[in-house]
This record gives structure tokens, C-alpha cells and sequence, in this order.
């Protein structure tokens, strides 16, 4: 890596381990906040790897060149990179499917942006490992601020049951388009008299993420006559 130092001592180890472990707590820190299985100890268990290996990789760099009478030489920038692939393999364990959501893939990413932090610090690159510890403490806690005022699709479910001729599926389709709700499919459901019917809409509504509020349309909907049930859910 251009710019290690040579020749360190147990003073240069000991300042690159603690800010290590201070990038590590910094950043492990929001995870757990936020309830995530890679939390404190793992972020921090895999800056630490990192980091580690570049002192090692620092310690081990040969002070002169390859002897004439040598047929052997070791790469040792491949236990960083090692590290750097193997990370992956623990990322791609934290990123999780449950049903249309995805989940865990921030966390995949901040233990491979802590593993870049680990191996500049344990290289010798401290202002380059400072600086990107503080972007990615931005990234983690300003930029989420503002995702979650950011309007973006988001998958609802809406289930309504009435009785008699007031309602039908168009008219209450129609008044969800209006709304500005999106009709991405229809399930139908009928009574053995047929008198009963009940109909569960998805729909793709624009709205942040912190909105948990039930639309307009649905309190509307629940006032006509004949009908006796309306749920609205968000994933």
C-alpha cells in the first residue's frame, strides 16, 4: 500500500489499534441502536481483523530485496485482501428476505466499509482512516434522517367488507386512484349468499417511511353504508 511506513514500533501499533477500536465503536455502535444482529462487537471484531492484518503485513514487509539465489517470494497483500473478500461472505450472512422486503444489507455494507476503515488504520493511513470513520458515521446517522423524510414507494394492503349494491370494485378503485394510491392487484372474496363481499387491494402508495398514518380515502370508505370491515396495513 503506497505510503506505509517501514519500520513502526509498539507506539505506532498501539495508536493505530485505538483509533481501530474507536472507528469500530463509533460505527458498531449505530447498528446496535438499531437492533441489528451485526451490532457493537461484530463491527468492531472486524475493524480490529483488518486493521490487524495491516500491521502484520507492515511488520512482515521485507527491509531490502529479494536475495539473487531466491525462487521464492511471498505477496503479503494478499492476507489483506483475503480479509476484504472474506468480509463479503459475512455480509452476504446478514442481508435477509422476509416475503417483498430486504433487510441487512446496510449492515453488509458498513462491516465492508469497517473493514476498509480497519486496514488504512492498520496500514499507517490515519487521515485517510479519521476521515473515512467520520463519512461513514454521516452516513449512517445524518443520511438516515433524511431517508426517512424522503418520499418513496411503499407496498400496502387494503381489506374491505360490505353488504348490499352501495359499493362496487370500480368505485372503490376509483377512489383510490383519486387519492393517489396505486392499484397493483385485487383478491376477491364472496359470501355463500354472495350477499357479502370483501375485497383486499395492494396498493403502491408515495409516502415517507416514518408516515404511519391511515389515508383519508380509507376513513371515507368506512363511512359509506354497508360496510362492516376495513383494515389497512403497511409491511
Amino acid at each position: 500500500m503506497a505510503g506505509m511506513p517501514v519500520n513502526i514500533g509498539w507506539g505506532d501499533i498501539a495508536l493505530r489499534l485505538g483509533l481501530t477500536v474507536i472507528a469500530g465503536i463509533l460505527i458498531g455502535y449505530n447498528r446496535t441502536e438499531h437492533g441489528k444482529a451485526a451490532g457493537l462487537r461484530t463491527t468492531l471484531l472486524v475493524c480490529l481483523a483488518a486493521s490487524v492484518a495491516m500491521i502484520q503485513v507492515n511488520l512482515l514487509l521485507p527491509m531490502a530485496g529479494r536475495a539473487a539465489n531466491s525462487f521464492v517470494m511471498n505477496d503479503l497483500m494478499r492476507l489483506p485482501l483475503g480479509i476484504l473478500t472474506g468480509v463479503g461472505f459475512i455480509g452476504g450472512g446478514a442481508i435477509i428476505r422476509r416475503d417483498n422486503i430486504v433487510v441487512g444489507v446496510t449492515t453488509a455494507a458498513t462491516l465492508w466499509y469497517v473493514t476498509v476503515i480497519g486496514l488504512c488504520l492498520g496500514g499507517g493511513q490515519i487521515a485517510l482512516g479519521i476521515a473515512a470513520t467520520v463519512l461513514g458515521i454521516a452516513a449512517l446517522w445524518l443520511l438516515q434522517w433524511f431517508e426517512l423524510r424522503m418520499r418513496r414507494e411503499r407496498l400496502a394492503t387494503l381489506s374491505i367488507a360490505w353488504q348490499g349494491d352501495g359499493l362496487s370494485e370500480q368505485t372503490i378503485r376509483d377512489r383510490l386512484e383519486a387519492a393517489g394510491l396505486r392499484v397493483a392487484g385485487t383478491r376477491l372474496t364472496l359470501s355463500a349468499s354472495r350477499a357479502r363481499r370483501e375485497l383486499v387491494f395492494e396498493i403502491l402508495e408515495f409516502s415517507p417511511l416514518y408516515d404511519s398514518a391511515v389515508p383519508t380515502v380509507c376513513q371515507t370508505l368506512a363511512s359509506e353504508p354497508g360496510v362492516i370491515k376495513l383494515a389497512w396495513r403497511r409491511p
